[in-house]
């Protein structure tokens, strides 16, 4: 059933429920866009922060919370809880990646939520409001896509299958990988969560990024991906490991770890 949690349950204790939550959030996220005061903002640095983006936070916050109160909630919007080190085992939430989408009325955004546990995500639920698509997943458990598994990607080595990013067209980072290794196809998407989620149900192959990148844009789409068989990296080819600082520089993501590696080790000689 699109857009529902059937299928998580049994899988993980939580998973059900922390599905639900994104999904509730999403919806809420879909009908406040008709707000004009809710799209409204201010750039902080290189980021643009929407009212919604608070909002999200405050309502996935509490969902959670309600959950289990004893996990604690790290979140890019409070910046509180990023300060000191990180909890042994925590909510790890974006309440709105693709801000720039849900303002300027895309549909690339979605509200996700990953379960650290000793710096390793354990399940993870991504919900994309605008297709009411929900994606989770639990480490050893596989993903699923709307409660229904996920296979493993073709395998799509070096130069094969579709590129993915935010531009109308490949651009940057993504068209030299393009340009060096051989991709013809491209599909442009939004958020960067929505991209390694299409990678992970093989509609893209590679997704390539040189911005920072946070590890609340990261953690829930990168298990998605990983319980397909495909492979997440900082774009140094280096692993996301969940400790220590919360931002880092860029990130490769494709459903043939092959093909990851080589574009790292490309990008990094």
């Amino acid at each position: 059933m699109t857009g529902s949690a059937t299928g998580t349950a049994g899988a993980h204790p939580l998973a059900e429920a922390m599905a639900a939550a994104v999904v509730e959030v999403g919806g809420l996220l879909r009908e406040w866009r008709s707000d004009a005061d809710a799209r409204s903002g201010a750039w902080e640095g290189s980021q643009f922060k929407a009212r919604a983006d608070a909002m999200a936070h405050r309502a996935l916050s509490e969902r959670l919370t309600a959950i289990d109160g004893r996990i604690p909630v790290v979140s890019e919007e409070d910046p509180e809880s990023l300060r000191g080190e990180r909890p042994h085992r925590y909510w790890l939430i974006d309440p709105v990646d693709g801000t720039a989408s849900y303002v300027h009325g895309f549909p690339g955004y979605v509200t996700q939520v990953a379960l650290v546990d000793g710096g390793r995500p354990e399940a993870a639920a991504v919900f994309a409001p605008e297709t009411a698509t929900l994606y989770t997943a639990v480490r050893g458990r596989g993903a699923r896509r709307d409660g229904r598994p996920l296979p493993p990607p073709r395998p799509a080595p070096p130069g094969r299958g579709v590129l993915t990013d935010n531009t109308p067209g490949p651009e940057g980072i993504a068209r030299r990988v393009g340009d060096r290794f051989g991709y013809g196809g491209y599909l442009e998407s939004g958020s960067i969560s929505l991209k390694l989620c299409l990678v992970a149900e093989g509609s893209a192959h590679l997704f390539v990024k040189d911005v920072p990148v946070r590890d609340w844009d990261v953690a829930a789409p990168a298990l998605v991906l990983e319980e397909v068989g495909g492979l997440v990296t900082r774009l140094d080819g280096s692993p996301f490991d969940y400790r220590g600082p919360y931002e880092h520089t860029g990130l490769v993501g494709a459903a043939d770890p092959a093909a990851c590696r080589a574009v790292s080790d490309w990008l990094g000689s």
